[in-house]
């Protein structure tokens, strides 16, 4: 880093006034006393610690008088900064003595960043996950980011990491049809910001349009990403799956979310009417409250009806339906489509078969 003199200070009074960006590097001779120039709104004491530190790194030695006249502080509070970089794990050792002074411990030398064993493990294991997650552009980032990292950890740390890398399993299924990085990082600090975003979206039947979506959130659900919030084209709610999105370019509209709303939730309970192939209607001969515990959110719309409760959902696979209905400790009544029965019909045969089977 590269200090700045302050060409307002005397050069007849020996001080060099420094403003540094963010920290300091101190190549002065030691005679020479440093008064550092700050916003004094600015200037709190981690920033003075972080000052000894890059001091002690710059010369073999330094005395806490010596500290306190660079620092422009007290011998006490020199005496503090130490103790709070031991705290921290940093290995500054104190000579005693009339001449005493504060050193770092021989072959110390800090390392562009600094991981605990906690931090690194949690940073690798965050990094993993996005290249489980199968983000368009993330694993030539991913790689280049751990590669990084390991060449800043020491020996020790550096096999820690390595370990998990080659060993941690992950039983999640990764993204199906990846979303580019560009389109996820565009929609969420548009989300932040709560700013309107124009997109290019293709939808499942290939019919592409141009809407402006107001992003309330991101979610990553069973290997597929998904965006929530107003879409401005069909005036309502709307979720978009976000490898279908070809462009999205961020406006300077603003909006208001509204107040808990939850994406997750949305998500959840739209999936089931997404279009597809089949639109499943049958009647289930129970309380509502008791097909809520059978049939998870994301399987199907459940609404009270008169006789029953209806089971509504969209299905490319009439056969996965039939397995899930068959599951149901329930009567009930198909009403749409007449080739679910069929299916059933099919599954059922198959299970008579399975049942008669025997050696």
């Amino acid at each position: 880093m590269h200090a700045h003199v302050n060409t307002r200070s005397s050069p007849a009074s020996g001080n060099v006034g420094i403003r540094r960006e963010p920290l300091p590097y101190f190549d002065i001779e030691p005679h020479v006393k440093v008064s550092v120039v700050y916003n004094r709104g600015m200037y709190f004491p981690t920033t003075r610690v972080l000052t000894v530190l890059e001091l002690l790194q710059s010369r073999q030695q330094m005395s806490g008088i010596e500290l306190a006249q660079r620092l422009e502080v007290d011998s006490r509070t020199v005496r503090r900064y130490v103790t709070m970089l031991q705290d921290m794990g940093i290995p500054v050792e104190s000579k005693r003595g009339r001449y005493g002074a504060y050193c770092l411990r021989p072959g110390f030398k800090l390392p562009p960043l600094m991981f605990r064993d906690d931090e690194a493990f949690a940073l690798t294991v965050g990094l993993i996950t996005a290249r489980k997650l199968g983000l368009a552009v993330a694993a030539p980032a991913v790689e280049s980011v751990l590669a990084k990292i390991e060449r800043v950890l020491p020996l020790t740390l550096k096999e820690h990491v390595r370990a998990v890398q080659e060993t941690l399993v992950f039983d999640f299924n990764p993204a199906s049809n990846a979303p580019s990085s560009e389109v996820v990082t565009t929609l969420c600090i548009a989300a932040l910001q709560h700013r309107r975003v124009m997109m290019q979206y293709r939808a499942w039947s290939g019919e592409t349009t141009t809407r402006g979506h107001d992003s309330y959130g991101i979610v990553c659900r069973e290997g597929f990403w998904y965006t929530v919030g107003f879409c401005h084209l069909r005036q309502d709610l709307r979720s978009f799956r976000l490898d279908r999105i070809l462009s999205v370019e961020m406006h300077d509209e603003t909006f208001t979310p509204p107040l808990d709303f939850d994406c997750l939730e949305f998500v959840t309970r739209s999936l089931p009417m997404v279009p597809a192939k089949w639109l499943v209607d049958v009647l289930l001969e129970t309380t509502l409250e008791q097909a809520q515990t059978m049939v998870p959110p994301a399987t199907a719309l459940l609404e009270q009806e008169e006789h029953g409760v209806a089971f509504r959902a969209y299905v490319s696979n009439l056969d996965w339906v039939a397995y899930e209905l068959a599951g149901l400790r329930c009567p009930m009544l198909i009403r749409n489509p007449p080739e679910l029965r069929a299916a059933m019909h099919r599954l059922a045969d198959n299970i008579t078969s399975i049942a008669d089977r025997t050696l």
